[in-house]
């Protein structure tokens, strides 16, 4: 029977991150598969409940979880709301929250015992993955979905000496249309850490498996991006999804029950690289 267990953890600055693994109780001790959602994102957004049951199904144990300043609250998971902490996310926060998730889950007083542990990332996920599997041992594959390659590439250049003036900038939610503030912290972190926050730099040493799945209909993400990541790291595979935008067809709410065909798509491809032995 497939079941859905939640947990809580201590995350950046002592903010709670909110996760849930999904699997079969049959048989706990399957792989496991770690989702890393991106900017903007949330664990419970558009269809990744459905995502979660399909790796289920098909012999995995699968965790997604909240970043601890995604703006998403305990008390209403199904959308950001708490702008404060949305504000004040940087990469250095999200990174420490991944490590926590990934020691959380690795401790065997938690989890059963793991023997594998993959990482898919999608979007700004992406590229946090690509960092963390760079030079993280308990990862042995790496699948990116629409992953960026440069974390300024989410705002435009000429935003920045505004944001560094001002102290803040407001990137529009396409669904809401709400202004979303973010914190020049971001920009500070992003410019303190250039070094370590380096993706193609990461994409350049990773010796893992890793499969880079890209739409060719990403408005958000340039198809051209994968191919660039694909380039610096020729050991990864690329595959290219015709068609599929920078979220394989899902939106939120999603309130079909079955996948959109793309995102289908996509969970097969990753499926079937996580089970190859390669």
């Amino acid at each position: 029977m497939i079941r859905q267990d939640k947990f809580s953890l201590t995350g950046s600055a002592n903010k709670i991150i909110h996760g849930d693994l999904t699997y079969d109780d049959t048989n706990p001790t399957l792989p496991l598969v770690i989702f890393v959602h991106g900017f903007k994102g949330f664990k419970d957004w558009g269809a990744h409940n459905l995502v979660a049951n399909y790796f289920a199904q098909s012999g995995f144990r699968y965790l997604k979880f909240n970043f601890s300043h995604n703006g998403v609250t305990e008390d209403r998971q199904d959308d950001v709301t708490d702008l404060d902490a949305f504000a004040s996310n940087t990469i250095s926060k999200e990174l420490y929250d991944l490590g926590q998730v990934i020691s959380f889950a690795c401790d065997k007083e938690n989890f059963n015992a793991i023997s594998n542990v993959f990482l898919i990332g999608h979007s700004r996920g992406g590229a946090l993955s690509i960092l963390q599997a760079s030079h993280d041992p308990r990862i042995d594959k790496l699948v990116t979905w629409g992953s960026i390659s440069d974390f300024n590439s989410l705002w435009k250049p000429d935003q920045v000496d505004q944001w560094r003036k001002n102290g803040v900038i407001h990137i529009e939610n396409a669904r809401t249309r709400e202004q979303m503030p973010v914190n020049a912290t971001l920009l500070e972190d992003l410019e303190q850490n250039a070094g370590s926050f380096d993706v193609e730099a990461a994409a350049r040493n990773l010796n893992i498996p890793w499969l880079i799945l890209h739409g060719d209909a990403d408005v958000n993400v340039d198809v051209s991006v994968a191919k660039k990541l694909n380039e610096i790291q020729l050991n990864a595979r690329l595959q290219i999804i015709p068609g599929a935008d920078h979220v394989f067809g899902a939106k939120h709410p999603y309130t079909d029950t079955t996948m959109p065909k793309d995102l289908v798509t996509a969970c097969e491809a990753t499926v079937a690289f996580f089970r190859a032995n390669a």
